[in-house]
């Protein structure tokens, strides 16, 4: 058991040291830093970019991403719910009307606010 022990931690410690010197050994004697293919905008073949590289997204579309999880959160809490609805009786059905007002009630308010309006 002991010499197990003392092997896997001699493995550990082996190759917490031998891929640091890896990486260290690729960054020396690989290809220099100075090829044609780092001059290029991007190297995943566009060869010409539309806009500027400063161009900055919209807020709103931010707002959006994060709506989308919210709600994507919230379909992953109610899976669970539905699968033991009825092991949970009244006080699940009770929980999961309250979750689901209180989500009812963020969507009201970012409609209001015109999250949702791309004009």
């Amino acid at each position: 058991m002991v010499t197990e022990l003392v092997l896997s931690a001699i493995a550990l410690i082996g190759i917490a040291i031998i891929i640091p010197l890896f990486m260290l050994a690729t960054t020396v004697f690989g290809p220099s830093a100075g090829g044609k293919a780092k001059n290029d905008p991007y190297e995943s073949g566009v060869k010409q970019m539309i806009g500027l590289a400063e161009q900055k997204f919209s807020v709103k579309f931010y707002l959006l991403a994060i709506l989308f999880l919210l709600f994507d959160i919230e379909a992953v809490f109610m899976y669970p719910w539905a699968v033991s609805v009825r092991e949970l009786g009244w006080f699940g059905f009770t929980e999961m009307v309250t979750f689901m007002l209180l989500l009812l009630t963020g969507l009201i308010y970012i409609l209001k606010k015109g999250v949702l309006n791309w004009r």
